[in-house]
C-alpha cells in the first residue's frame, strides 16, 4: 500500500468497568469514558470512573456532556457540567471531553467556564467541532484555551483516504499543541486509510471495538486486538 506512518495511538470508548477491562487487554492505548454512547456519549458517573482508575492503568478522557447536541441550554444543566468538570479534575484524569456550540460558532462562555472548573486536566472539543461551517476559525479560538491538545473530527464525508486532505489541513491548523484525533465509523480499514495518509498520528473507535460491532454491545477483547494490528502495533 506504499509508505505508512508509524503506529497509531488508539483511543477506545468505553461505557463500563467490563468495557474498559477488554479494551486494556485488547491493548487499547487510552479510554474514553462515557454513558449512553447510542446518544454520542454523555457525562458518566464519578464513582464508575473512579473505579476504572482502580482497576485500568491507562490515561482516562471523561466525557463532559450533559444534553443532546452541542448546545447548552440552561442554567441548570451549565452547573452540572461545572460540578462533573471539577469533579473530574480532582481525580486527575487525564483529560475532559468537551463542546458546545452556539449559533455557528464555539459556545466560548460555556466552555471557558467549564475549562476553569477543571484547571488541572487537558482537553478534547468533541465532534461538535464539524458543526462549525469555519474551523480554520474554530482552531484559532481553542488555541485561546491551552488545555486543548487535541480535536475530534470526522473531517467531512466519504472514504477515509479521500478525507486526508482534510485531516492534513487540520493538523497544519492545530499546530503547534493541538492534535487532530479522527474519529466516527472508524473501523480497520478506515486505520489503514489513516496510516497511509501520515498527517495525524492517533485514531478513536467506538463500534468497530465492540461485539458484531453494535454499539449497545460489550467491548471486545479481540475487536481491539485486531484495530490495533491496523494501527501498526505487533502483538
Amino acid at each position: 500500500m506504499g509508505h505508512r506512518s508509524p503506529p497509531l495511538t488508539l483511543e477506545v470508548i468505553v461505557t463500563s468497568l467490563e468495557d474498559a477491562i477488554a479494551a486494556a487487554r485488547g491493548g487499547a492505548q487510552r479510554l474514553e469514558v462515557v454513558r449512553d454512547l447510542h446518544r454520542q456519549g454523555l457525562t458518566p458517573a464519578v464513582d464508575f470512573v473512579r473505579g476504572i482508575q482502580r482497576e485500568i492503568d491507562l490515561p482516562l478522557r471523561v466525557m463532559v456532556r450533559e444534553s443532546d447536541g452541542f448546545a447548552c441550554a440552561t442554567g441548570d444543566e451549565r452547573r452540572a457540567l461545572l460540578d462533573a468538570a471539577a469533579a473530574f479534575d480532582g481525580l486527575r484524569v487525564d483529560g475532559i471531553v468537551v463542546g458546545w456550540t452556539r449559533g455557528d460558532r464555539i459556545d466560548e462562555d460555556t466552555l471557558a467556564r467549564v475549562l476553569e472548573a477543571a484547571p488541572s486536566v487537558r482537553a478534547t472539543f468533541h465532534r461538535a467541532f464539524d458543526a462549525l461551517p469555519d474551523p480554520e476559525a474554530g482552531f484559532r479560538i481553542l488555541h485561546r484555551y491551552p488545555q486543548f491538545d487535541r480535536v475530534l473530527t470526522g473531517a467531512g464525508t466519504g472514504p477515509w483516504a479521500s478525507r486526508c486532505a482534510t485531516l492534513a489541513r487540520y493538523a497544519g491548523w492545530g499546530e503547534p499543541g493541538i492534535t487532530v484525533l479522527p474519529g466516527g465509523d472508524v473501523d480497520e480499514g478506515a486505520i489503514l486509510a489513516l496510516r497511509a495518509c501520515g498527517a495525524v498520528t492517533e485514531a478513536h473507535v467506538g463500534r468497530a471495538a465492540r461485539i458484531d460491532r453494535v454499539v449497545g454491545e460489550a467491548v471486545s477483547a479481540d475487536a481491539v486486538r485486531g484495530l490495533r494490528r491496523a494501527a501498526g502495533w505487533a502483538d
